[in-house]
């Protein structure tokens, strides 16, 4: 997966067309709702699935993974729509800043796959505009089981065993995995849970630390609390990501509507290729006040070390 290049102006043309048409912007979802038959979209089924591939081409000769997992429980869908708002922005930020040439973008969703009808939904790594098409087909399920806990570790376990990416297996080169959550995951991966959502035995239970271990060797891992997420302060869920995949790697937003600039300003600041201040303009030019400016990069400082030098780290501590 991953030809064709990403068009601002489809998107927008999409999006006319859906308010003409009097659609919601998920509308397989709201449909799903309406009929009570929440079936996982057939683009975002992880039923039976291999390898999700990130692949270079005569296109994107250099292509860089980026897996984008999305908690859909309870009021978390207000994240989900303000990063399909705001995929023009990031893909501003990553292209037109040269932030990171060819990426390769996966929108999956987690639920809690103890109590959910679609705890797992996994899209395809694409550099057109079909990400947007798998992440319009989520089901919004607003679930979950009420106990701080939610399967982020289906995530981590499909990074790490069924997703190939050129960009680590050709070049050494770490993807990127972004959770987006306010949750702590479950303490391991459940045999049970991965041989009825997946179809394959892993035959035993999966410590989260090994899991999380085994994802970081070809993705650098970040989780993010939005702004405003019913446990997006909670000091037990900051400590538990923060003991799993580092300090640093922890991003705590201001508003949820920041989400797609957070991305974007991890992903620059860890390649390298922008100091802090230059964070700072990149954001002043796309015409955010001042005051959002400061916000988003207080949620980021922390990866740029001491002053405005960005880190020469390849991302996440080892575990």
């Amino acid at each position: 997966m991953g030809s064709g290049a990403w068009s601002a102006a489809s998107f927008h043309a999409n999006v006319r067309t859906r308010s003409i048409a009097g659609k919601d912007t998920f509308d397989y979802s709201l449909r799903a709702q309406q009929s009570g038959n929440l079936a996982v979209h057939p683009s975002l089924n992880p039923y039976g699935m291999t390898v999700r591939e990130s692949r270079d081409s005569h296109e994107h000769p250099d292509s860089n993974a980026i897996l984008i997992s999305l908690d859909i429980t309870g009021s978390m869908g207000k994240v989900v729509r303000a990063i399909h708002r705001d995929l023009p922005h990031l893909h501003e930020l990553l292209l037109g800043h040269k932030y990171l040439p060819h990426p390769q973008i996966l929108f999956a969703a987690i639920g809690d796959a103890t109590c959910d009808r679609v705890p797992l939904q996994v899209g395809q790594f694409e550099s057109d505009n079909r990400m947007d098409q798998n992440l319009e087909n989520i089901i919004l399920e607003g679930g979950g089981g009420g106990q701080k806990t939610e399967s982020y570790e289906l995530t981590l376990f499909v990074a790490a065993r069924h997703t190939s990416i050129d960009c680590w297996e050709k070049r050494r080169k770490k993807g990127y995995l972004f959770i987006i959550g306010d949750e702590m995951a479950y303490p391991f991966v459940n045999r049970a849970h991965v041989h009825k959502l997946i179809g394959i035995d892993p035959q035993a239970n999966i410590p989260i630390q090994e899991i999380a271990a085994e994802a970081s060797e070809k993705y650098n891992l970040y989780f993010i609390l939005p702004g405003g997420a019913h446990h997006g302060a909670d000091a037990q869920v900051i400590a538990f990501w923060q003991a799993l995949i580092g300090e640093r790697n922890v991003l705590r937003l201001g508003d949820p509507d920041d989400t797609s600039e957070c991305i974007a300003m991890t992903i620059g600041a860890n390649e390298g290729v922008i100091t802090l201040d230059q964070a700072r303009q990149d954001l002043a030019r796309r015409g955010k006040i001042s005051a959002i400016v400061e916000r988003i990069l207080k949620s980021i400082a922390g990866l740029f070390g001491s002053g405005s030098t960005p880190p020469t780290s390849s991302g996440t501590r080892r575990l």
